[in-house]
């Protein structure tokens, strides 16, 4: 599969639904990533994200449906659509659980997050959500492929929740560019895009960091040992920030495309190693 060039969708992409549930109860009450709490709390860290976050990505996506003329692209957006619901319910029940479980307050955590969102949903026009919706799913598709690319970033993790990060990593990958080309389609400008790509990378940290500080304030050990040790790891090759700078630092180029690059066969690995068959009817 050619990477050169692509500048649109691949007419061969399959957006594929997978009604999957993951008994992740058990591992969600331990530090289940090798049993360090560092690594633990970062993907932990993530997963607080995703349903407010992946709420706001369909809903900033079907604003425009009506203005889609394209059926290939409409059935994409269908598509997405279903994979982030499946996606916010599978996290929210994640979140709820380990929440439970490690006495973290949801509503804390997700406080920063949720009065973001009201204060653009009040004074931001759709475009803007569109294009931090863009931005949002470039910065899942980049970790999604380092995660698919490197088996050794899940290594030592309970296996339920390294099929769930898979799961999640192989579906963000299939439906990478469906935001992008919507709001191409309706005329979004570069320059917001690249604009808000620096705003959302900002803010990506700051609540990654911020919810990773409340996971780990109960920590008993050295907390600046476990911190420095902490970053050690999100420098090495078994985090899934490695090597990111170069595809975030693509997308600020004019005429990028989510699809440049061209991780289909990535994605037919990960799919063959993963026993994601249970799909809910087209």
């Amino acid at each position: 599969m050619s990477n050169e060039n692509l500048l649109s969708t691949p007419n061969d992409i399959s957006i594929e639904v997978r009604n999957i549930s993951f008994d992740v109860e058990h591992a969600l009450a331990t530090d289940w990533h090798g049993g360090d709490p560092f690594r633990t709390a970062f993907y932990n860290a993530l997963s607080i994200m995703f349903p407010l976050g992946e709420q706001h990505f369909i809903d900033s996506v079907k604003h425009y449906r009506d203005r889609i003329a394209d059926p290939a692209l409409a059935e994409q957006v269908r598509r997405f659509t279903a994979q982030e619901s499946i996606h916010r319910r599978e996290h929210q029940k994640y979140n709820e659980v380990l929440c439970a479980s490690r006495s973290y307050s949801l509503e804390q955590l997700e406080a920063p997050l949720r009065r973001r969102i009201s204060l653009i949903q009040k004074h931001m026009p759709p475009i803007v959500h569109l294009g931090a919706t863009v931005a949002y799913e470039h910065w899942t598709a980049m970790l999604a492929d380092s995660v698919l690319r490197r088996p050794e970033t899940f290594e030592g993790a309970t296996p339920e929740m390294a099929r769930l990060w898979r799961w999640h990593a192989i579906e963000e990958s299939e439906h990478k560019a469906v935001a992008f080309d919507v709001y191409r389609a309706v005329g979004g400008s570069e320059y917001l895009r690249r604009r808000l790509m620096l705003v959302i990378t900002i803010h990506f940290f700051l609540d990654a960091f911020r919810h990773m500080r409340l996971m780990l304030k109960s920590y008993e050990g050295s907390k600046l040992r476990l911190w420095i040790g902490g970053f050690r790891f999100l420098r090495s090759r078994q985090s899934p920030l490695y090597g990111l700078w170069r595809p975030w630092r693509t997308y600020f180029r004019r005429g990028f495309h989510p699809w440049e690059q061209d991780n289909r066969a990535v994605v037919a690995t990960a799919l063959q190693s993963l026993d994601l068959a249970t799909k809910m009817g087209d």
